[in-house]
């Protein structure tokens, strides 16, 4: 079996946070052949559109940015988080043309696609659905051994959108 690599991401329309996660294939001659190794984060970083550019500029930006991701990559999986605004229509608007691109992006090369809620990708990577941003990053931090918070935080939301994938599809 071979390494699983997902790209999770955190859409927005001025910033997109995105993660990069790879397990490795459990080996057979370890102790614990079943037992998954903790993932490794390659990459992982975020995605900016200046305020003062036409919507379909910063939408046009993104999608050379998660493409150029995505081909260098070339993840088995996407995982998106679903977006939800009870209050702000225009924002929920231009996030969802945002995620129109990313998953246009994503299926253009095949890549499957998997959606989370902000719920779902928190209890995944916290144990509780409710748990703050800090709280997050501080299980990125740990949960991927890495020696810092990832930043920004949307970079970090991004490796949480990825592990949560991982975490629900029970890779090995």
């Amino acid at each position: 079996m071979k390494a699983i690599t997902v790209v999770g991401i955190d859409p927005g329309l001025e910033r997109v946070g995105y993660g990069v996660l790879v397990r490795d294939a459990p080996n057979p001659g370890a102790p614990n052949p079943g037992a998954a190794a903790a993932p490794s984060a390659p990459a992982y970083g975020c995605i900016e559109t200046a305020r003062g550019l036409p919507a379909a500029e910063r939408i046009r930006e993104v999608y050379d940015a998660v493409s150029a991701v995505l081909d260098e990559h070339r993840p088995d999986c996407v995982a998106v988080e679903q977006v939800f605004f009870t209050r702000n229509i225009t924002s929920a608007l231009a996030v969802s043309e945002v995620r129109g691109v990313i998953l246009l992006a994503a299926g253009q090369r095949g890549i499957p696609v998997a959606e989370y809620t902000p719920n779902q990708i928190k209890q995944a990577v916290t144990g509780s659905g409710r748990a703050g941003k800090r709280q997050v990053q501080e299980m990125m931090r740990r949960l991927l051994r890495l020696d810092e918070i990832p930043r920004p935080d949307d970079a970090a939301d991004g490796l949480a959108v990825a592990l949560c994938h991982m975490n629900m599809q029970r890779f090995p």
